[in-house]
């Protein structure tokens, strides 16, 4: 009986003890539970792992754009159904604005704010000795604000007027193809060059599909298109024809060492991979035979027994076709050799420009035809002087109020065919040239000022649009090309704290009556 009664009290103490543990349990689990939860999402928050370690998860920025998160330092003001009487005056409401010659577009700008938000800037010492900037309203009509003496070394701010050119002399739809045809001889096959800016050797893995833009022509799929056209057997020889371009390859205006020392490519009409050697920073000497070569391992590749180098020849006018590919539309074209600079896709773009206005693929043709055809379009191009597409000639000078004219234009109710070349430009903090500027200076500019840049040694540059706190956009270009060149980095962030600081200005007055 005793041992009975101890055991119904150590089942007692038991049971006692269990409904302790049981009762902590029940508190304390379900409050640190929550507790652990909160601090993963806070964790997942700051440190975006569902993006980085669950990617299917993550916004498509393609498809998406809504739910991607800010920059940190952007902020965005809360979303409101928009009307039609207060919408702010953007850059549709500039170019609606110019559809009336004679009236004053939107909010004019005013002189005085332009000049209190940028003058510390434009005297940083780092600038140097000769400085110059003007910002004027996107729609033409009213006054704009101007420094210094308004003529200044374009550097790669040349681009602009090469790329606005082509797309007001060819048109953005205008492609360039390149073709292989039969030779004068039997089993000879002649790779045609037709000047494509981004011409490549080889058809892009599907990864680096997903995210090239434009798409690209390739000398290795003309290659298998012809061989499949050849039976896909038997002896072939190679030739290549670039007469489309002619005149010198390496521009005389240019340094006598950017092209040995591999700056800039040799400019030719059958040029793959912008003159790059693969896996190399370095150039090839003779990009016309490089691209052959290629085509030459690619037909190979595919079947053909090739005999002997390939040999530069010019294709019988009637010559059978086997196979063309043509290049993205001119109006994409010029968006990526805005984005990353593109130095050889210009000086292509420029050749063809000559071709268009002159019948001739040089150097020389190109310059005079960008003057011509922007002079065309009624902006004053007196006194400019332009040798080259690229910008990296020293002598070429011209006057803001050229850049500025070309913006108002490709912004304007005339402008649809240029109007890559406004969403071609890097966007500040974001994309191309300017991912990794605008580190300083007002954070509202990321995102609010596009802006094509311009470097040489001494020579800064910025030329573009940027839009102010009350959403009016204003053209405008900055330039310093006396800078000392151990202030390289310096100088870039002065221009951009100036572009940055018209983002952040209330630079407009609206208009009376």
């Amino acid at each position: 009986m005793r041992e009975a009664r101890g055991s119904r009290v150590r089942r007692r103490e038991v049971r006692h003890s269990g409904g302790t543990a049981r009762h902590w349990l029940s508190v304390w689990l379900p409050t640190l539970l929550v507790l652990a939860l909160l601090a993963a999402g806070v964790g997942a928050h700051r440190f975006e792992w569902g993006p980085r370690y669950l990617p299917w998860l993550a916004a498509d920025p393609v498809t998406e754009p809504e739910q991607v998160l800010a920059p940190a330092g952007l902020d965005l003001p809360e979303w409101s159904p928009p009307s039609v009487d207060d919408a702010p005056p953007g850059i549709d409401a500039g170019i609606d604005a110019g559809t009336d010659a004679g009236a004053v577009p939107g909010p004019a700008l005013d002189p005085d704010r332009v000049a209190a938000a940028l003058s510390a800037d434009l005297a940083a010492p780092d600038l140097g000795r000769h400085v110059v900037a003007e910002v004027a309203p996107l729609a033409p009509g009213s006054p704009g604000w101007t420094s210094g003496d308004g003529r200044y070394l374009p550097a790669s701010t040349t681009k602009l007027l090469t790329l606005g050119a082509a797309l007001e002399a060819l048109g953005p739809d205008h492609t360039f193809t390149t073709r292989v045809v039969r030779g004068e001889r039997p089993r000879e096959v002649v790779l045609v060059g037709g000047g494509d800016p981004l011409l490549a050797s080889r058809p892009l893995t599907l990864a680096e599909g997903e995210s090239t833009y434009p798409a690209r022509a390739d000398v290795t799929t003309l290659a298998l298109e012809a061989a499949e056209a050849l039976g896909g057997s038997g002896r072939v020889r190679v030739r290549f024809d670039d007469s489309l371009f002619t005149g010198p390859s390496d521009n005389p205006a240019w340094r006598r060492d950017y092209v040995p020392d591999d700056i800039v490519s040799p400019i030719t009409a059958l040029m793959v991979d912008g003159g790059d050697e693969p896996d190399s920073d370095r150039k090839h000497d003779e990009p016309s035979l490089a691209a052959a070569r290629v085509f030459a391992d690619a037909l190979r590749a595919a079947g053909l027994e090739v005999a002997g180098e390939p040999r530069r020849v010019i294709a019988p006018a009637a010559a059978e076709e086997l196979a063309s590919a043509a290049s993205a539309p001119l109006s994409q074209v010029a968006e990526r050799i805005l984005d990353v600079s593109d130095n050889e896709g210009s000086e292509v773009v420029a050749h063809q420009v000559g071709l268009a206005t002159a019948g001739s693929g040089s150097f020389e043709a190109g310059a005079a035809g960008v003057l011509e055809t922007l002079a065309g379009l009624g902006i004053d191009v007196a006194g400019d002087e332009v040798h080259d597409g690229s910008g990296l000639s020293r002598r070429n000078r011209v006057a803001t109020s050229t850049l500025i004219g070309l913006l108002q234009h490709a912004a304007g109710p005339g402008g649809e065919d240029m109007r890559s070349l406004l969403t071609g430009m890097p966007v500040a903090g974001f994309t191309g040239s300017l991912t990794y500027r605008f580190t300083e200076g007002p954070p509202v500019a990321r995102g609010l000022v596009r802006a094509k840049t311009g470097t040489l040694t001494g020579v800064h540059a910025l030329a573009g649009i940027a839009v102010d706190r009350d959403g009016v956009p204003m053209a405008f270009v900055l330039g310093a090309d006396k800078s000392p060149p151990d202030a390289r980095y310096d100088a870039q962030e002065a221009l951009d704290r100036a572009a940055a600081a018209l983002a952040a200005c209330r630079c407009s007055t609206p208009t009376v009556g």
